[in-house]
């Protein structure tokens, strides 16, 4: 079982929850990921390969009370 967040570059990233058997399969979900805003990173560990990934956020929403 991987690790439930793992930090890259200074970054926190979550699990995607998924264990995958190939590193090709991981890349495939990384592409969807990518394509919906996500940043993605692929961690390999015993012949597994995890996927992490982090909302990248566009702007801040701000409240005006």
């Amino acid at each position: 079982m991987a690790d439930r967040a793992r930090w890259f570059e200074g970054k926190k990233l979550l699990w995607d929850g998924v264990d995958y058997e190939t590193e090709a399969e991981a890349r495939s979900a990384v592409k969807s990921y990518a394509e919906a805003g996500f940043e993605v990173e692929v961690w390999s560990e015993q012949g597994k390969a995890f996927v992490y990934t982090r909302r990248m956020v566009k702007e801040a929403a701000v409240e005006q009370g």
